[in-house]
C-alpha cells in the first residue's frame, strides 16, 4: 500500500478497496506495472489458538501487551481486538520498532516477542527478548534471551510466573543466609558460640538454601 502511494499509482477508487480489505483484517498485495495496478491479493493471519489464553494470562499478571507490526493499521487493530491485546500501531518499519521499544525502556521493564529479521535490532533493544525457536530467524534466535522451542505464546506468562517465583526464593534465600551468620556472629562477640552452631551456619544454611531452592523444581 504504502509503495504504490511512493509510485504514485493509488487512484481513489483504489484506496477505497484497499480500505475496505483492510478494515476486514487482511493484508493486501498488489501486482503493478509502470502505469497501474493490475491486480489485489487479499490475505489474512490465521491467530493462533493460544493467543487469547496467553495475553488474557500477561492481564491477570499485570504484564500491559502492545502489537507492533509493519502491517496496515485496520489489520493490526483487528488482530489486537480479536486477541484482546492492549494497544496496537501498524505501518511500522524495523527502526519504527526499536524507536518505540527504546522509549518503553527508558519508561518501564520491557518484554518483546518476536520471529523475524526485522524484528531482531527491537528484540535486542529490549530488557527481555523472546524469539520463536521453530517459525523465527536464525538472526532473531540468536539475538534474543528466550527461544520458546515449541513455539507456544501461554509459554510467556509461564516464564513470568516462574521468573517472579524465582526472584522471591533468591530474596529469601539471601535474608536467610545472612540473618543465620549475623546471628552467629553476635553469640560469637557474647563467648556463646560453638563448633556445632559454626557448621551449621556454613554447611547447614547452605543446605537449607539448596532445598528451599529446589521448590521451584515443581513448578
Amino acid at each position: 500500500h504504502r509503495l504504490i502511494h511512493d509510485l504514485g499509482l493509488c487512484s481513489a477508487e483504489l484506496e477505497q478497496r484497499l480500505d475496505n480489505l483492510e478494515r476486514q483484517g487482511r493484508s493486501v498485495v498488489l501486482l503493478c506495472d509502470q502505469q497501474q495496478v493490475l491486480a489485489l491479493y487479499s490475505v489474512a493471519d490465521t491467530v493462533r489458538p493460544q493467543s487469547h489464553q496467553a495475553v488474557a494470562e500477561l492481564h491477570q499478571l499485570g504484564v500491559r501487551t502492545l502489537m507492533l507490526s509493519g502491517d496496515n493499521p485496520h489489520t493490526v487493530e483487528a488482530i489486537a481486538r480479536t486477541v484482546g491485546i492492549d494497544e496496537a500501531r501498524g505501518n511500522l518499519l524495523p527502526d519504527d520498532k526499536l524507536a518505540v521499544i527504546r522509549s518503553l525502556s527508558q519508561q518501564q521493564v520491557v518484554g518483546m516477542v518476536g520471529d523475524g529479521i526485522n524484528d531482531a535490532p527491537a528484540l535486542a533493544q529490549a530488557h527481555i527478548g523472546f524469539a520463536m525457536g521453530q517459525l523465527g530467524s536464525d538472526t532473531a534466535i540468536e539475538t534474543t534471551d528466550v527461544a520458546l522451542m515449541d513455539d507456544d505464546l501461554r509459554k510467556i506468562p509461564a516464564f513470568v510466573r516462574l521468573s517472579r517465583e524465582t526472584a522471591v526464593i533468591l530474596k529469601q534465600n539471601i535474608l536467610f543466609a545472612l540473618g543465620i551468620k549475623a546471628i552467629f556472629l553476635v553469640f560469637t562477640l557474647m563467648g556463646l558460640a560453638t563448633m556445632w552452631m559454626a557448621v551449621f551456619a556454613d554447611v547447614g544454611v547452605s543446605i537449607l538454601v539448596v532445598l528451599n531452592g529446589l521448590r521451584l523444581l515443581k513448578k
